[in-house]
């Protein structure tokens, strides 16, 4: 897995238009730039960003992708509560659900919890942007 790579595009496509637009108009060659899994250029190409979520993209990074393709707050946090009821636990990065849980939720739950933490600490021009 190439988590520093995935991450990276996330980066970019946050803060360069330009990266956007290429995304949009020639997806396959803007991911051609950089070192990606199979797995990981699949999710970025469908937007899956429940997939993302378990390949341990982190949460500032993916709620900006998130508004960018256009889903709203709710969406978003289910999209990464769907990720891990279709593709399992969140495998690598700072939400890898490697420990155990605090008492009453199960390791999925103890991670968004600490996600959508992290994301509503952010100011809300970025949450909304």
């Amino acid at each position: 897995m190439s988590l520093y790579a995935l991450q990276k595009v996330m980066y970019h496509l946050n803060r360069d238009p330009k990266v956007r637009d290429r995304l949009r108009e020639e997806p396959s060659a803007l991911l051609d730039d950089y070192e990606l899994a199979d797995d990981e250029r699949a999710a970025v190409e469908a937007r899956d960003v429940g997939l993302l979520y378990v390949l341990g993209v982190n949460g500032q990074l993916l709620m900006h992708y998130a508004a960018f393709i256009g889903l709203e707050w709710p969406q978003y946090l289910q999209a990464m509560r769907d990720g891990v009821v279709a593709h399992g636990p969140v495998r690598a990065g700072i939400y890898a659900m490697t420990t155990d849980a605090p008492s009453g939720q199960n390791a999925a739950e103890a991670a968004l919890s600490a996600a959508a933490a992290a994301a509503a600490a952010a100011p809300a021009a970025i949450r909304h942007a």
